[in-house]
This record gives structure tokens, C-alpha cells and sequence, in this order.
């Protein structure tokens, strides 16, 4: 009969903590290190690339262990969470010198990444969400929520607009309910994405939860509570996040439904193509929208301004509000620099305060947040700099609320918190002497007990007359004298030997022994009474905290306003004016994103002039590299800044608020899912004819280009006269296209007009001058593209030979090779430099060069071709020179 497995104490220990959370990666913190065993041992070794090992653990068994230094744990969960790893943190919580036997552990914290607290694991530019999302007979409910600033949003929305939803709000985890893994489980979704156990998704169950967090009778209030699946997924949230956070959810104060008809939908292919976050490049240090206007000086700022840039507004009285907060700092030049100034000392209000809540706050985050309300007076006073009350109110454009200072809460923590406090509580040198008479009487036993060991060691040094004696400590023997080995002899008889060390031995005595209990009884007492009031302290801030938290918000609202004040103040940039008619007139207008990196005076200027009664489809035609994407780009920039409540880069504009802004640019594929480009293209087309309206802007970039010529235009003409002529369109639309013969719409369509990029042509000499004008092009320049791209000369010469006789009709082989006579189309030189070079998408090459070779730059974005465009620049004129002197 085989004998029983014994397990050791600690084993079992484990397995029982291991029970509570099967899910997670246990780490249990085994003296000076964190240790995991049996798989998450492996997942650990994994993640972190670090040794694998083992371990017995009873009846000559060996388990997989592997582990981690405690002082470095911080840095260790960042990486697991950033790995979406759900991490269970089992801390010792008895003293291993005071424990016989086993120490007892407990799971102390819970971390996945969308309910992280730790300031370190968070990036202060952008809310960390926890999403849930269920779905039902095509229509999903989603919930979301920023355990760092108590932000929780619920509401229902079509099943195919919730994957733009999530790439709107980007969060760092999502809860799959039933229904809904299809709508997120994208291939190369930046979340990570967890199941809900079917148990939790009743509605009945997840409303009666609900009400018993709020403490309500009815869920009205948050105008959720005829939204089931907005209920569920909500309720979905909150379990989690009770979970994880141990039931400490004070923070969690309130449901804000959320409200579609307020705001303007970005699609991801918006995001994507207009490049609003994320680059094109995928390069973190690439220019973005919000990169190039994000002025903002503190973390809640930032996180707004991201906010607003995701969620341009429709309603045109919400608009102008906002326009008169940027109008009063853009008039107010000391007002907008005095409240810049004090907002880059603020902190983050937001999370501070919430830290409290929790009570997971340090007392130096205390500091931060008395640091932060004391800015609040300064930039209240900063307001009233400028221009009178009676011009913009005072201020009345904050859609926060009143901007409030909380002296009780500043003022409480600088009586309380010492102002070298460190960074954790328990050492007693947090709390400000004088604060609590207690906490400052135990403090002096503490003192007068180590003064005590002080003395016990002079006294001990006369005795025995060794000078180099000391007393010390450790936690496992507690206090003790040493001396060297050959001083061992001298020691007084009542000197009891304790330890035998390589080079010494360690005495005690009974004195000693006694004021170590005096000096551990003091410094446990300390301790305890230290966090008993710093705890005290945490509770009269928290009880505080909404007050707190408005005035956040209020911090952030002014810093996005200044901030936007401050770049067109700076960028010479102009107020559009905005109502709800359907014109876009905008004059000399400038993409914001390729002006900065091109540097002052060097972008060209364009007007656009759409309506939906006369010019409503402008098909634009130019040679590749001229500016057609930038330029219809630019259009749809300007008018998503126009409608977060922004100044333009123009001279003026006139701007007709729009429903939604579709693009279609560039080329992608998503080979993973057997979907190709001409197929994504085709989709993502489908997806604009479908879902515009008559106020919608639409933006189109080479559509057909992905198959046949004949099959292409085809497209791209049907396309057009669709969005021309249905009486459910009718909407305006930039169509950028190599299509020549798309130009002959506007002989039949009365609402389109042709537009042309300008050429200055001379000698065969070719200058893009980046010049919108009215008219049509015939060419596409497609083999000088070439050529600037150092395409071999051989290659060239062939592709001007195969142009002519396509051009003349003929496919046949030519005649003369390499040396055949030159068309006067050709350049007797290279491109030349235009006054101001600014790129569109460079396109595929003309069709000669594609029969040789297949040039396909669509993906770079501007700035990529822009900087492609200068490397080959600088290369084609060494060939030029190379060239003369041969």
C-alpha cells in the first residue's frame, strides 16, 4: 500500500492561498523574496525571463519554484500586468521573530491591469479602464470604469459600433460577457480580454446589485435602468473590481449613462487614418494629432484634452461654451501664463484623493494633494486677471462646476504630516509633532528606550575595557554585544555568550535583555499607533473627497481650455465660427501635424469651399507626392478640431457642425483573418455608404486602386454617384483619386466639382507646388515618383519606353532598349525642391513602372514621406552631380 504525500506546513499554506484566487498568479512573500510555485512558477520564469528552479515540498516531492526580491516587487507587477496577468499578492502578516512555527500570510492585493492603483503602474496621460461588454440580438451593453478616478460609464450601443467605442476609450482590460467575444477579440487588440461566468449575467441579480453599492431603491437616476445589458455590464464591473480590491470600492460614488447623441462617433479607421492617437508607424515617438495640440500642464489636464479629441461635440451650445473658455485665455495673455504656471505645479488631484479613499495612500502623497489645493486660490485669483466679469462670467464656461479650494483638507494635512515625511507610515516620522499628544508621548519612550541601549553599551565598553565593543541587532536574536574573537576572554563574567561568529562572539546580559523589550515593545506601540493616525487622518480627508474631486475637475477643465488658448495664441490660429447649417468654408488652412514637423512658414496653405446644395463632392487628381491626402486629411482634422471646441491653423473658416467623420485611406490587410486589402478596402467602404448622412464629412483616398483598372474605376465611379445622388446621402465628400476619367463627373453630377494639385512643368523639369485649384489633372508623374525613389536608371530609361507606347496604345516589346529615344516628357534632371514641401500618401507608380516593379508606399503616413522624401532627396542629387561629372 503506497503511503500517504505529507505535505510541509508551508505547502499546505500555499495551496489553501492558491484556492482563494485559482485564476491568478499567487506570489507569497517567503522571507526576502516573493516565491511562485507549479505552473505560475513557470508563467513567472516566462514573463520575466528569470531562473526556474524547484523546491521540496513534502514526501521528497519537488515543485517548480521560482521568485522574485522583495525591495524590486514593484518594478516585477508591472511587467506581470503588463503581460495581462491577473497577480495575487500574499504578504506575511505576523513577525517571523515573534512567530513559532509558521508564519501566517495573507493575499493583500489583487492587481490586472485595468484595476491597478499603484502610481508606478500607471501612466498619468490616459485613464487605465476596466470594460465589461455583453451582447444580445445585436445590440451590446458596455460598462467601463477608472478605479483612479472614479469615472463609471454604462450604456447601450448597436453590436458593430462597440469595437470604436473601445478603441475610442482604449482600455487596459475588458470583461467578455455572453454574446460579445466577437465584437472584441480583434487580433492585435491592445486590451486584455477576460470571460464572465454565465452566473453573472442576470439582470435582475445585476440591478439588485447595483442599487445595494449606491444604496438606492431604483437605478433611474443614472438613466440605466431600462438598459439591461448596460446593467449587467455594469454590475459586471463592480463584482470584479470588489474582488480585486478586497470589497474597498469608496471611491465608486456614482453611474453616468453614457450619452451617444452628445458627441460625434470616431470610428477606429478615423482614428487610424487621421492618425488622432496612435501613428500610422507604430513608432511611439511619431507625431500625432494629440501629440501636436496637448499643451496641457497637469495629469488630469492630460487625460481630459485625449478625452475631447475622441469625443468632438455635436450640440452647437456645448460648443460654444467651450469655445468661450479657449476665447477667454486666448484674450487673456497674463491670465492664460498665470494659470499655466500654477497647473505645472498641481498634481494628480484625481488619483491622490482616491488613493485616500482606498486607503492605500503614502503620507508624501498626502503632501502631493495639500501641494495641489494650494494651487487652487492661485489660479482662482489668475481667472480674475484680464477681462471683466461681465464679458465671460465668472466663469460660467466651466462645465465642471465651481472651482473650489478645500482649505479644511490643506490645511489638516499640514497640521499632520511632517514635511520630510517618508514615503510609508509605521517608522513614526510621518506625523507632525504636536499633532496627536499620544502619538508624540510614545515617540519619547521610543527615544528615551534607544538612549537607553546608548548607554548600556558605554557602560558595557568601561566594564570590559574593549573600545571597539558595539551593541547591534537583528531579528532573529534580537539585541546583542559583540566583540572580536581574541577580546572574547575579556568580558565580565555576567556577559552570557549568545553566538560564536567567524571573527567575534556575541553577548547579552540581563539588562540588555530588558530594555530590548522596553525598545520593541516601544517601537511596535509606534507603529501601531503611527498608522491608527495617520488612518484617522486618510478617513477626514476621504469624508472630503467629492469636494475634492470637483475641484479636480474643475483643474482640468481650465488646464485643456489654457491649453488650447496657448497653441493658437503661439500658432497664430483663429476661432471658427460654428452653427448648424451644412457649409465648410475654410481659408488658408493648415494640417496642424505636418506644419509642426515641417517647421514655421514652410507648409502651403489651402482653401476648401464644400456645401450640400452646390460643391458637395470635390474629386481632387494630382501626381503622386503633390498633397491630395494631406490636403483632404487636413479637411477632416480641422473640422474634428473645430468641434472639440478648438482654434483652427487657418485664416478663417466657417464650419457647419458634422454627425460623423468617415475616411477611407490608405491600405491595410489582416492576413490572420484571410482578409485582403481589396477586401478590407471594400468593407470598410460598405461601412461609410451604409452609416453617413446628409451631415456627415467623408473622406476618400484612391478607392478601387486594389484590383483591376477597369474593375476599379468601376468602383470608384459607382461610389461617388451613390454618395452624390442618394437621397439618404447626399453628404460632403473629399474623393482623392489617380482615376483621371473620375473628372468626368462633375459634366453629369451638378453637385461635384473637380479640384487639381498644381504642376509647374518646364523642360521636363517637374515642381510640386502643393496648390488645391479648380480644373483636373491628366498625369500622375508616376515615373519621376520613381526615379526620386532611386529606382535604378536602367529601370527608368525601360518605364519611359513602356509609358510611350502605352500611351500610343501599343503592347508590344520596344524597340532600342535601354537607349531608346527620350520622350519629351522626361526630366532632364530630378524632381526639384518645391518652396515648401509637404506630401500626400505616395501612391502606386504609374502603370509602366508596374509592370517592371510593384511600388506600393500607401501605408507611410505624411510624416513618414515626408522624411522618406528628404533622405531621397539628398541621394538623388548626388546621382544628379555623379551624373555631370561623368
Amino acid at each position: 500500500m503506497a503511503k500517504p504525500l505529507t505535505l510541509s506546513p508551508g505547502r499546505r499554506q500555499y495551496l489553501e492561498l492558491k484556492r482563494e484566487h485559482h485564476d491568478a498568479l499567487l506570489l507569497v512573500r517567503m522571507g526576502d523574496f516573493f516565491e511562485a510555485f507549479d505552473e505560475d512558477a513557470r508563467t513567472l520564469a516566462r514573463v520575466l525571463d528569470i531562473t526556474l528552479t524547484s523546491r521540496d515540498v513534502g514526501g521528497g516531492v519537488r515543485a517548480p519554484l521560482a521568485g522574485i526580491p522583495h525591495h524590486a516587487i514593484e518594478a516585477y507587477l508591472g511587467r506581470l500586468v503588463a503581460a495581462g496577468l491577473k497577480v495575487a499578492v500574499a504578504e506575511q502578516t505576523s513577525d517571523p521573530a515573534a512567530s513559532k512555527g509558521l508564519v501566517d500570510r495573507a493575499i493583500v492585493r489583487i492587481l490586472t491591469p485595468g484595476t491597478v492603483l499603484e502610481p508606478g503602474l500607471l501612466d498619468e496621460r490616459r485613464n487605465n479602464y476596466l470594460a465589461a461588454v455583453v451582447a444580445s440580438d445585436g445590440t451590446a451593453g458596455i460598462a467601463y470604469v477608472d478605479i483612479t478616478t472614479s469615472e463609471f460609464v454604462a450604456g447601450e450601443l448597436p453590436g458593430d459600433a462597440v469595437r470604436d467605442e473601445l478603441d475610442r476609450i482604449g482600455p487596459a482590460e475588458v470583461l467578455a460577457g455572453r454574446g460579445a467575444e466577437e465584437l472584441i477579440s480583434v487580433s492585435g487588440a491592445p486590451w486584455t480580454v477576460r470571460q464572465l461566468p454565465p452566473g453573472r449575467q442576470d439582470a435582475r441579480l445585476a440591478a439588485d446589485a447595483l442599487k445595494r453599492h449606491f444604496g438606492l431603491a431604483s437605478l433611474a437616476r443614472f438613466g440605466v435602468d431600462d438598459r439591461p445589458l448596460a446593467v449587467i455590464a455594469a454590475a459586471a464591473v463592480l463584482d470584479f473590481l470588489t474582488e480585486t480590491q478586497r470589497g474597498n470600492l469608496p471611491q465608486i460614488t456614482s453611474l453616468r449613462p453614457l450619452a451617444p447623441g452628445d458627441h460625434m462617433v470616431l470610428d477606429r479607421r478615423a482614428l487610424r487614418d487621421l492618425e488622432i492617437l496612435e501613428p500610422l508607424s507604430g513608432k511611439k515617438d511619431a507625431p500625432t494629432l494629440l501629440g501636436s495640440i496637448d499643451r496641457t500642464r497637469a495629469p488630469m489636464g492630460n487625460r481630459l484634452i485625449r478625452s475631447w479629441v475622441v469625443r468632438p461635440l455635436l450640440k452647437i451650445e456645448h460648443l460654444r461654451a467651450r469655445q468661450a473658455g479657449v476665447r477667454f485665455f486666448f484674450d487673456s495673455t497674463p491670465a492664460r501664463l498665470a494659470v499655466r504656471d500654477s497647473l505645472g505645479k498641481v498634481p494628480d488631484l484625481e488619483r491622490l484623493i482616491n488613493r485616500v479613499r482606498a486607503f492605500s495612500a503614502t503620507p508624501r502623497d498626502l503632501l502631493g494633494l495639500a501641494r495641489g489645493l494650494q494651487q487652487v486660490p492661485v489660479v482662482r485669483a489668475a481667472l480674475s486677471i484680464g477681462s471683466p466679469p461681465e464679458r465671460y462670467g465668472s466663469p460660467q464656461w466651466l462645465n465642471s462646476g465651481p472651482l473650489r479650494e478645500c482649505p479644511d483638507v490643506a490645511g489638516l494635512i499640514q497640521a499632520a504630516i511632517d514635511e520630510d515625511a517618508p514615503a510609508d507610515v509605521g517608522d513614526g516620522q510621518a506625523m507632525r509633532k504636536g499633532f496627536d499628544p499620544e502619538l508624540d508621548e510614545v515617540r519619547e519612550l521610543a527615544a528615551d528606550a534607544h538612549s537607553q541601549i546608548a548607554a548600556i553599551e558605554e557602560e558595557a565598553r568601561a566594564r570590559s575595557g574593549i573600545k571597539t565593543l558595539k551593541v547591534g541587532y537583528n531579528r532573529v536574536f534580537g539585541y546583542y554585544i559583540e566583540v572580536s574573537r581574541s577580546n572574547a576572554g575579556s568580558m565580565p563574567p555576567d556577559f552570557e555568550r549568545r553566538q560564536t561568529l567567524v571573527n567575534g562572539e556575541r553577548f547579552v546580559t540581563p539588562r540588555l535583555k530588558e530594555y530590548e523589550s522596553r525598545v520593541l515593545n516601544a517601537r511596535e506601540r509606534l507603529s501601531e499607533l503611527e498608522r491608527s493616525v495617520f488612518r484617522r487622518v486618510c478617513t477626514q480627508i476621504a469624508a472630503q473627497a467629492e469636494a475634492v474631486m470637483a475641484s479636480a475637475r474643475a483643474l482640468a477643465e481650465i488646464d485643456a481650455l489654457a491649453a488650447l488658448a496657448d497653441i493658437a495664441a503661439s500658432e497664430g490660429w483663429v476661432m471658427p465660427e460654428l452653427d448648424e447649417g451644412d457649409a465648410l468654408e475654410i481659408k488658408a488652412g493648415r494640417h496642424p501635424v505636418v506644419e509642426r514637423a515641417l517647421g514655421p512658414g514652410r507648409f502651403v496653405p489651402n482653401d476648401v469651399s464644400l456645401s450640400c446644395a452646390s460643391t458637395q463632392l470635390a474629386i481632387i487628381t494630382g501626381p503622386n507626392m503633390s498633397g491630395k491626402s494631406t490636403y483632404i486629411r487636413q479637411v477632416a482634422v480641422l473640422v474634428l478640431l473645430a468641434q472639440m471646441g478648438s482654434y483652427l491653423p487657418a485664416e478663417s473658416a466657417h464650419i457647419g457642425v458634422v454627425d460623423r467623420i468617415f475616411t477611407r485611406c490608405g491600405s491595410t490587410d489582416e492576413i490572420a483573418r484571410g482578409r485582403s486589402t481589396f477586401l478590407v478596402e471594400m468593407e470598410e467602404t460598405a461601412t461609410i455608404l451604409h452609416q453617413a448622412s446628409r451631415r456627415s464629412l467623408v473622406v476618400l483616398d484612391e478607392i478601387g486602386r486594389g484590383t483591376s483598372t477597369y474593375d476599379g474605376l468601376a468602383i470608384a465611379k459607382a461610389v461617388a454617384e451613390h454618395i452624390h445622388s442618394s437621397p439618404r446621402l447626399g453628404c460632403k465628400t473629399l474623393f482623392a483619386t489617380h482615376y483621371h476619367e473620375m473628372t468626368g463627373l462633375a459634366a453629369y453630377l451638378p453637385r461635384a466639382v473637380n479640384y487639381q494639385v498644381a504642376v509647374s512643368e518646364e523642360d521636363g523639369d517637374v515642381v510640386f507646388l502643393h496648390r488645391i485649384l479648380p480644373g483636373s489633372a491628366d498625369r500622375s508623374y508616376g515615373v519621376h515618383v520613381g526615379r526620386l525613389a532611386g529606382l535604378p536608371n536602367p529601370v527608368i530609361n525601360r518605364a519611359w519606353e513602356l509609358l510611350e507606347q502605352l500611351e500610343k496604345g501599343s503592347t508590344g516589346p520596344a524597340s532600342g532598349g535601354s537607349n531608346g529615344t527620350r520622350n519629351s516628357r522626361r526630366p532632364r534632371s530630378v524632381l526639384k525642391d518645391a518652396p515648401a514641401m509637404q506630401l500626400s500618401l505616395i501612391s502606386p507608380g504609374a502603370e509602366a513602372i508596374g509592370e517592371l516593379i510593384q511600388i506600393d508606399l500607401s501605408s507611410l503616413t505624411p510624416i513618414q514621406a515626408l522624411n522618406k522624401l528628404y533622405e531621397l532627396q539628398e541621394k538623388a542629387r548626388r546621382d544628379q552631380q555623379a551624373d555631370a561629372a561623368r
